[in-house]
């Protein structure tokens, strides 16, 4: 081979080379060119809402808990043997029913016996008062007649004077003798109300009545076994009808009213409803320095046992016919809150807002957006202001 030829051959394969090079630059940036006119057309994807008028209230959220609207306890102000029981925590009670027996034979005795010596002490101060109101109407005519004798001259003063002192001495000691008597009784009507505290629903062979028809919830009476006076024997919740009963704070307390509505959620048994304040207590606990708040539970809930929990919603500060947006739209730089609104169709704006009320995912806007605007609820925070964008709906 020749020099001329190698020369020939050398020049042909950097032409080929080159052209090699052209061609593939030209293929990078015709993609890149393509890519880039495409991602501009698009833009970025947003999901849009628009905005509306709504009402909105400030929700406050507090625990408490289910109870029957008529609960019994029952107490025996005393220190007892049962002997008998005949139901157990859980089961339903009919109102007469001999929940359990005690060993009351020596209180009733005492009853008994402080009845008798009351009776006997009224019945001694009916007759005391009659005897001393006959010797003192006595006392009193015959001082009345002295004096009219002593305005003829038939009697002394001395005798008037008498006469007086010896009404006055029947007086004193009818008023000593009633005190001591009125006494007496008031100390034996201490003894019988006591007692009968003891036997309130226990009729004379010492069983336990139920007082109501419910739910046995508590209790404490086990055969064979002391109950002590601190604490009730059982306890029934009526089962016709519950209440919620929750603690608030001194600032909730004076924006809650009786009949005002609350959302109830009682998660164990999965029921939601709306409660009605049907009371608020005007003085806080000493131990908690929380307000009591009671909630009636519609007629139609079932389900609900006493000692649930349930968390209660309470809607203040209502505001009606403003723009309520969700709460996650809205985004923060430094001292200013802004979202994104969607202009023409396919461009994002920086709207800076005033916010007001805040409910449950959604808050109020006071300044900055109008009814009707497209509001971006979905891909802000991929947005700058002047962006292009794709509306998309969520299946996309």
């Amino acid at each position: 081979m020749n020099n001329t030829y190698k020369t020939k051959l050398l020049a042909l394969s950097m032409a080929a080379a080159m052209a090699l090079t052209l061609t593939g630059c030209g293929s990078k940036s015709e993609a890149s060119s393509s890519s880039s006119s495409e991602g501009t057309s698009q833009g970025v994807a947003v999901q849009v809402e628009e905005i509306q008028l709504s009402d909105i209230s400030t929700d406050n959220s507090v625990s408490g808990q289910v109870a029957s609207d008529d609960e019994r306890s029952i107490f025996i102000a005393a220190s007892v043997k049962c002997t008998k029981t005949y139901f157990e925590a859980g089961d339903r009670v009919n109102a007469g029913d001999v929940i359990c027996t005690l060993d009351l034979a020596s209180t009733q005795a005492s009853y008994e016996a402080a009845t008798i010596s009351y009776n006997s002490a009224a019945q001694s101060y009916r007759d005391q008062s009659e005897v001393f109101a006959q010797q003192i109407s006595l006392y009193q005519k015959n001082l009345a007649d002295l004096k009219q004798l002593y305005e003829i001259g038939a009697a002394s003063q001395i005798e008037i004077d008498q006469a007086q002192l010896q009404l006055d001495s029947a007086i004193a000691t009818r008023n000593a003798t009633l005190a001591q008597l009125e006494a007496g009784m008031q100390s034996y009507r201490s003894n019988i109300e006591q007692l009968s505290t003891v036997l309130e629903n226990v009729d004379g062979s010492g069983n336990v009545i139920a007082p109501i028809t419910g739910n046995l919830v508590n209790m404490n009476a086990v055969e064979n076994s002391f109950i002590s006076n601190t604490m009730p024997v059982a306890v029934i919740d009526g089962a016709d009808q519950m209440k919620v009963r929750v603690s608030v704070s001194e600032t909730l307390i004076p924006k809650l009213n009786i009949g005002d509505e609350a959302d109830v959620t009682v998660s164990s048994i999965g029921q939601t409803f709306t409660g009605t304040i049907r009371s608020v207590e005007q003085a806080a606990s000493q131990q908690t320095k929380l307000y009591t708040v009671t909630l009636a539970v519609p007629s139609d809930v079932s389900g609900l046992l006493s000692g649930m929990f349930a968390d209660v919603t309470f809607h203040t500060d209502t505001s009606k016919n403003t723009i309520v947006i969700p709460t996650e739209t809205i985004m923060t730089s430094g001292n200013s809150q802004y979202v994104y609104i969607v202009e023409n169709g396919d461009t994002a704006k920086y709207v800076e807002v005033t916010t007001g009320l805040t409910g449950t995912g959604v808050t109020e806007i006071t300044s900055g957006l109008e009814v009707g605007q497209q509001l971006v609820v979905v891909g802000q925070t991929y947005l700058s202001d002047g962006d292009a964008v794709r509306v998309v709906s969520g299946e996309d």
